[in-house]
């Protein structure tokens, strides 16, 4: 009896740890936009793995009916690099969606990437809206 515990007790902990060491790169990752500078352009983007690149939904309550720039940058919300690495669809009344081609999921995740969406095109320097990719 303590022998077939025992065994089921391995048996199990070899199939959690085989899980964990095998988990493969998520084919979609959903995360927070946060406003920034009181803008109050708060919601969520989503990256998905497609077969060219990765799509990217932009979606923000409290955001204008004016067209946004919006851009896949390197670094995280607070520390950015001010040069846009990937453009994306201008976010207009709070969404966007664009596949940003010859760019994998992996390759974001690896790395410190945000997605960021500015004032406008004439205040390009204000940030509305922050998101980590993670």
């Amino acid at each position: 009896m303590k022998f077939a515990r025992t065994l089921l007790v391995a048996v199990a902990a070899a199939a959690v740890l085989g899980a964990s060491a095998g988990a493969a790169t998520p084919t979609t990752v959903t995360f927070p936009m946060k406003a920034l500078n009181a803008s109050g352009e708060n919601g969520t983007a989503t990256v998905t793995q497609v077969p060219t690149g990765v799509k990217v939904v932009v979606s923000l309550k409290g955001a204008p009916a004016t067209a946004q720039p919006t851009h896949i940058h390197v670094g995280t919300c607070g520390a950015i690099n001010k040069a846009p690495e990937y453009p994306l669809t201008n976010t207009v009344n709070g969404k966007s969606t664009t596949v940003v081609k010859g760019v994998t999921l992996a390759q974001l995740l690896a790395g410190h990437y945000a997605v960021n969406v500015h004032k406008s095109a004439t205040a390009i320097a204000t940030y509305v809206s922050c998101g980590n990719i993670k």
